[in-house]
């Protein structure tokens, strides 16, 4: 192959590994490949854990600890990318996401309430008051942040939001380090949700130090979702077990998140339709016998793992871990063909010569570590 064929091989599979960095919504979803517009959708400003669209420079959350979201775009861009292309009924999305059979139901059961008290209010009957601020539960790479994001666009479209968007946040999207700036920060993003839906990802952080200013941000986060009662949800979202003190801690939290959402963490078979997924996505194939060694690998993960295992996310690093290994193996060819760039073997699945420097670097542990002789 000629010299500009491996440089355009190598700009290919860098352009892979960054779109291999997107969020979770992404990842989950079993459609064709291609840009997804989201129009209104919004992910604060800040640090990276995880990309936004694919294709797009910069990543959005995932729920890794301490990221933060992304800055909203304006008016127009949203508008003239609906325009080029039609947004997927937020419904059929849900529904194409891979597992989640109970969050389904629970999301469903969830808008048809919504729908029918909506209907019962507009014509002029009584309408039973019901909280619609949520907390979701579970591990990461669930699927958290994605569910939220349809929620928020199954809301909008039935009229329950006027816009839709999702703002997500963390702790250090929402507490500043000076007494009277925490709630100018919160209320920044409390602005920049209203009319769809603030995420508050491990949002038992916000208790976690009686020091700080943690308990300034969630009193006007209260006092907003008073205030706003008609067109602003809030959503918190983290382990399952801190997630239960932290709103049973505070008596106002207590009154107005009353539905919880426990997202499962996903079985073997579910982690293995999203690598096959992922495969699909990225024209990428592999051996039968290779392939058999990936659900090995994950299995061994969730094992060890238990409690903290990161499901998606987890099949997304492992995906982007051997692709490129590949992409090491290919790029030492003279002529790789077409089957060659595609093809997922097991030579893929370990990097020999960063095990060769872990080896050496054991070694080298261990010589330092041996007691000198004895005279």
């Amino acid at each position: 192959m000629e010299k500009d064929s491996t440089e355009e091989l190598i700009r290919q599979i860098q352009k892979t590994r960054q779109e291999l960095a997107s969020s979770l919504y992404n990842d989950f979803f079993s459609v064709p490949a291609g840009p997804q517009s989201q129009p209104g959708s919004t992910s604060g400003s800040g640090d990276q854990t995880s990309g936004s669209g694919d294709g797009s420079p910069a990543r959005p959350q995932d729920n890794d600890p301490g990221a933060q979201p992304q800055a909203q775009t304006s008016q127009g861009q949203d508008s003239a990318q609906a325009a080029k292309e039609p947004e997927e009924d937020p419904m059929e999305t849900l529904n194409s996401l891979i597992g989640l059979e109970k969050i389904k139901h629970d999301v469903k059961e969830l808008t048809d309430f919504a729908r029918i008290q909506k209907a019962r209010k507009d014509a002029g009957l009584k309408s039973v008051p019901v909280s619609l601020h949520l907390v979701f539960t579970g591990n990461p790479g669930t699927g958290k942040t994605t569910v939220a994001r349809i929620l928020a666009k199954l809301y909008a479209q039935i009229g329950i939001l006027s816009k839709g968007q999702l703002v997500e946040v963390d702790r250090s999207g929402l507490v500043a380090g000076y007494i009277g700036q925490t709630a100018l920060k919160t209320q920044e993003q409390i602005q920049k949700a209203l009319g769809g839906v603030l995420f508050i990802d491990e949002a038992y952080a916000l208790a976690s130090r009686k020091e700080d200013f943690g308990q300034e941000a969630i009193d006007t986060i209260l006092k907003a979702m008073e205030d706003h009662r008609d067109d602003l949800i809030v959503i918190v979202a983290g382990y399952t077990g801190p997630m239960e003190e932290f709103i049973n801690s505070n008596p106002g939290l207590r009154s107005r998140f009353n539905k919880y959402i426990e997202f499962p963490d996903y079985t073997l078979d579910e982690l293995m339709g999203i690598f096959d997924l992922n495969l699909k996505k990225y024209d990428y194939t592999i051996e039968e016998e290779t392939r058999g060694h990936v659900r090995e690998r994950l299995a061994s993960e969730k094992l060890a793992a238990l409690e903290n295992f990161a499901n998606a996310r987890a099949v997304r690093n492992l995906f982007e871990e051997i692709i490129t290994n590949q992409a090491r193996r290919v790029a030492s060819m003279k002529e790789p063909t077409l089957e060659d760039l595609k093809m997922l073997t097991n030579e893929d699945l370990t990097d020999p010569e960063e095990e060769n420097l872990e080896a050496a670097a054991f070694v080298n542990e261990l010589a330092e570590a041996e007691p000198e002789p004895e005279e």
